[in-house]
């Protein structure tokens, strides 16, 4: 199996370089988002470690701008990555750890995204060995034990100043967490809703009509968060993502719409609520 590490140039990542170089599955892909002046920097150094490991390089530059969010440049980034997956028929690997894990989960409360937020790094396709002991026997590592292995083998690595920035969220959040000890909680809890969550997926997609029209009588007499986990599921098999206040308003034009009115979905996508029934 070909594995595909995203390497930005940080600690985290050149490390997980560092303990995979050895592997000659490895191919090196790093994305220049093109955020901060030093950002060329990263990728020439990320490039020059590649060539020193013969590792196989591949790296893409955009300009998003100083003021582009987390969210669209984790979008971008994780495109140039698939892309490059189906191309060279391999998986993604990323360097996330145990503080990314919480602090992922905290944000997720912080922004009430519901149950789902207790179940970040899902992404079909991306492997976390930082997180995961069949991949790293001695997983889940935290920062503080991926900055040991650095100093300890001496792997170079940049730092991002925007790390230490208060206009990201994360970061701010970040700062405030420096104390927080019981991370082995929301790793075992973590791994707990997973498990959950698979088996959700599994008898929601089971309840999916294969030809994608949806009783919208049915849909208005289950329970709220099981409509919304459905209509989750049935936006997905049409290629939608949305987000919860999307479903919520979703969830109302179903029980409230008059027949023939039309919704808009994500992507300025109309679908139309006949009187018992609709298509995605």
């Amino acid at each position: 199996m070909k594995k595909l590490l995203a390497v930005s140039g940080g600690p985290d990542s050149m490390v997980m370089l560092d303990m995979f170089k050895n592997d000659p599955n490895v191919l090196v892909a790093h994305f220049n988002h093109g955020m901060r002046p030093s950002a060329d920097q990263d990728q020439t150094f990320v490039a020059q470690v590649a060539h020193q490991l013969q590792k196989p390089f591949f790296a893409t530059k955009v300009s998003l701008g100083a003021n582009a969010s987390e969210a669209t440049a984790r979008f971008r980034r994780y495109e140039f990555l698939f892309q490059l997956a189906t191309t060279h028929q391999a998986t993604i690997f990323t360097a996330h750890h145990l503080d990314d894990l919480v602090e992922s989960v905290a944000i997720n409360l912080l922004r009430g995204t519901g149950w789902r937020g207790l179940t970040p790094f899902t992404i079909s396709g991306v492997v976390r060995p930082f997180l995961d002991p069949q991949i790293l026997p001695s997983a889940p590592y935290t920062k503080r034990q991926i900055l040991a292995y650095a100093a300890k083998h001496q792997v170079a690595f940049r730092i991002d100043p925007t790390n230490y920035e208060d206009y990201y969220l994360r970061s701010r959040l970040r700062q405030k967490l420096q104390d927080f000890s019981d991370h082995q909680a929301i790793y075992e809890l973590w791994q707990k809703q997973l498990t959950i969550k698979t088996d959700i997926d599994e008898v929601i997609q089971s309840a999916l009509p294969t030809d994608r029209i949806h009783s919208r009588k049915i849909i208005a007499k289950l329970p709220r968060p099981i409509a919304l986990e459905y209509l989750r599921a049935a936006l997905a098999k049409a290629g939608l993502s949305a987000t919860r206040p999307q479903l919520i308003d979703f969830l109302q034009a179903i029980k409230t719409y008059q027949p023939g009115k039309q919704f808009n979905l994500p992507g300025d996508r109309l679908v139309r609520l006949d009187s018992q029934t609709f298509t995605l």
